[in-house]
């Protein structure tokens, strides 16, 4: 079993108050929060923030609220600072407060991973990316593994660079959704920010440098977060074109399926 949590801050710089923005008739906070509570490994499901309106309007929905120090500079930090006061827990996954479509079966198979797995320390998730538009876009990052699934290198530059074409080298989008066992996540957060970290923005590399291996987990395509007022949008109309299919009777798709 696993504590998740979801770290969730009011003032992004792209979209303020992002967590509360209607989706459906409900917070989109309140999407990803009902999503965990579908994980069968997840034990605990924690909204993470500093601030009042959404410790306020989390509760009113019926989350666990952890209010935690508004100095943060990463969601890993405050989830660190939850784990800290978790003694009796092992395993804690980081779900962040914009992925109102997050698989809860991926939770659940990154929850088994480092359970299962001898000597794994921490996990994350990737999809299947085709060589377009994306590949290119440095604000979709990407990553390449070894044969066992463990990640080599996560980069916003087009990875793997097909030199002569035709390879058939699998091309991977990341997906940000963690999970750690206590002694990674917290040696993470005492590490200085690494050179590739600050080379890339990512902080991921970060442990990769200090050794820590990251095992990557197969994901299904799935719909992006909820970063920019038109993301929030296409959320909105993929959920009314959801439910015109229920009502239907056609079966609904997984985004981005």
């Amino acid at each position: 079993m696993a504590s998740v949590i979801i770290p969730a801050r009011w003032a992004s710089q792209r979209f303020p108050g992002k967590p509360l923005a209607d989706l459906g008739g409900k917070p989109v906070l309140q999407h990803v929060w009902e999503r965990c509570r579908m994980a069968a490994g997840a034990d605990r499901v924690i909204v993470a923030t500093d601030d009042s309106r959404i410790a306020a309007a989390a509760t009113a929905f019926g989350a666990d609220v952890c209010l935690t120090r508004p100095d943060h500079p990463s969601g890993t930090d405050r989830i660190a600072e939850v784990a800290r006061r978790l003694r009796d827990e092992n395993l804690f996954v980081n779900v962040q407060g914009d992925e109102p479509f997050i698989e809860t079966d991926l939770i659940d198979r990154l929850i088994d991973e480092l359970a299962g797995r001898r000597g794994a320390r921490m996990a994350t998730a990737a999809s299947p990316l085709a060589r377009g538009p994306d590949f290119s876009d440095p604000n979709v990052v990407k990553v390449v593994c070894a044969a066992d699934g463990r990640a080599l290198y996560f980069s916003r530059a087009p990875i793997p660079h097909d030199r002569d074409g035709g390879s058939g080298a699998p091309v991977l989008r990341h997906q940000g959704i963690y999970a750690y066992t206590r002694a990674a996540l917290l040696r993470i957060v005492r590490l200085p920010p690494s050179p590739l970290e600050l080379c890339e923005k990512l902080e991921q590399l970060r442990a990769l440098e200090a050794g820590i291996p990251i095992q990557v987990v197969a994901a299904g395509p799935s719909m992006p977060g909820i970063d920019t007022p038109a993301q929030l949008e296409a959320a909105r109309a993929f959920l009314v074109s959801a439910d015109e299919c229920g009502r239907s009777g056609i079966a609904r798709n997984r985004p981005g399926g």
